[in-house]
């Protein structure tokens, strides 16, 4: 198929772009906090060292899977995928960090990325619902499942 073929899935062009859009800062989000949980997952120390470096290779891993598959669709609605630091710094709602965090604010740095992923997936419905995006919406769901879950999982190690 090439690249001037007209898509037609009963989505219009101008709500697949609007969708697209609003994934974009989905996956800037979601790779903003791969690329954290990595750094925090090579940089952890203290006490709950084995214990935090295991969980945040299990939660990088993850983002590492999803990214591609925002991306994945970004790109099923005929749009290009964002790929660069310099874009994604842009669109991410994450901030990045400019010290070098102990265990703990790790942990809570964390839990406002997830929870950051997920009000951003959650501010999309209304144009997803709108366009009757089945396959997008589910893609969010899934995520937001997945961003809520580990956040409380986080949220429960600084109680």
């Amino acid at each position: 198929m090439s690249e001037g073929m007209k898509i037609d899935i009963g989505i219009g062009d101008e709500q697949r772009k609007e969708i697209a859009a609003g994934l974009s800062r989905v996956l800037a989000d979601s790779y903003t906090l791969y690329l954290k949980t990595h750094n925090y997952h090579w940089n952890v120390v203290g006490p709950m060292f084995n214990t935090l470096h295991l969980m945040f290779e299990e939660q990088y891993n993850e983002l590492a899977l999803a990214v591609d598959l925002i991306a994945e669709r970004i790109r099923a609605l005929g749009e290009p995928a964002p790929g660069s630091y310099r874009e994604f710094a842009e669109l991410s709602s994450i901030a990045q960090d400019d010290d070098r965090p102990d265990a703990t604010e790790m942990i809570r740095r964390l839990v406002e990325g997830q929870e950051a992923v997920a009000r951003t997936a959650r501010d999309m419905f209304p144009v997803v619902q709108a366009a009757s995006d089945e396959p997008t919406a589910d893609l969010l769901t899934q995520r937001m499942q997945v961003h809520e879950k580990t956040a409380w999982m986080l949220r429960s190690m600084l109680a």
